[in-house]
């Protein structure tokens, strides 16, 4: 896996380009926000996160998809269980992916961030696999974006405090900043 900075994509990850983005206003690539999901919720490999940010989620295949099947949603990424990583925007554009946001007092944290979901829950811990990719896309971003510091990275809980749980109580903050900060 090798980001592109020119281009915003990653080289060597599965891409499922998503229509739901759009251009970032400034330009500006600043904070990296945390996400999980699985759909249905609580199943992992099931591929219905792809149809999902790619606006093709068929409705009665599942009770729970009636209410999201109208959502215009994305992110930049998937990490999923077994580590592998699905691209669904470029870097360089907005994913729509924070929704109603505000990060150090400046709202709409899509402007100005690149969002990562995790496959999984708020219940279950994440995969070795999950986290060695995610420090592994996370230097890359840095290196990239260096506006990211490490004090520029969130989950969305933090971003959407009251409105979103996500990435979670079972999301190991600590093991993944130590990680970020071993240069081995």
């Amino acid at each position: 896996m090798r980001l592109d900075p020119r281009t915003g994509w990653c080289l060597g990850v599965r891409h499922c380009p998503s229509a739901n983005f759009n251009a970032r206003p400034d330009g500006e690539i600043s904070l990296l926000v945390i996400h999980n999901i699985s759909l249905p919720p609580g199943q992992f490999g099931t591929g219905k996160v792809q149809e999902f940010f790619q606006n093709r989620l068929v409705v009665d295949e599942h009770p729970y998809f009636a209410g999201i099947a109208e959502m215009r949603v994305s992110a930049h990424f998937l990490i999923e269980r077994d580590g592998a990583v699905t691209q669904f925007v470029s870097c360089q554009d907005r994913a729509w992916h924070a929704g109603v946001s505000c990060f150090a007092g400046r709202e709409n944290c899509n402007d100005f961030s690149i969002g990562i979901e995790l496959e999984g829950t708020d219940e279950l811990p994440f995969s070795d696999a999950q986290y060695r990719v995610l420090v592994e896309l996370t230097r890359q971003l840095q290196a990239a974006y260096p506006a990211i510091g490490l004090d520029r990275i969130c989950g969305h809980s933090d971003i959407a405090p009251g409105r979103k749980t996500d990435p979670g109580p079972c999301f190991d903050w600590a093991r993944y900043r130590a990680a970020l900060l071993d240069k081995e």
